[in-house]
């Protein structure tokens, strides 16, 4: 099957024009991104290189630690919490004779009432440090 060639009009050889010019311009910026990052590395001092302050280092990755964890301390854990459908808003207790009532709603409360881990008896004090 022979295709035909179709005749150019002015406003495809404009189209064609500036592609054409738009392509030689991002060669040309990434011809000079390649050469500058060709050029020669500024060297280091040798006494950089050599000490390595590890309370420093050890303090900045703990700070980072905080600033990353931190706020996931304060997430609901329960995505259905405080509604009608929660499974987990259930709860089964007793009492013997004169003894205060016992029941399941202590461990469970904090989480279906849309607590959080910082909220949690036990593992929120242990967070406390996490906070930022």
């Amino acid at each position: 099957m022979a295709r035909h060639a179709e005749p150019r009009s002015p406003r495809r050889n404009a189209l064609l024009a500036a592609g054409l010019t738009v392509t030689a311009a991002g060669a040309a910026v990434l011809g000079a991104g390649a050469a500058a990052q060709a050029a020669a590395p500024v060297p280091l001092p040798v006494d950089s290189l050599t000490r390595t302050d590890t309370t420093a280092a050890g303090a900045g990755a703990l700070s980072g630690v905080t600033h990353g964890i931190g706020p996931l301390t304060r997430l609901q854990l329960d995505p259905l919490a405080n509604t009608g459908v929660d499974p987990l808003d259930n709860g089964l207790g007793t009492q013997v004779a004169d003894f205060k009532p016992v029941g399941t709603n202590l461990v469970t409360d904090h989480i279906t009432k849309g607590g959080a881990v910082a909220d949690l008896p036990v593992a929120g004090p242990l967070t406390r440090g996490l906070l930022p």
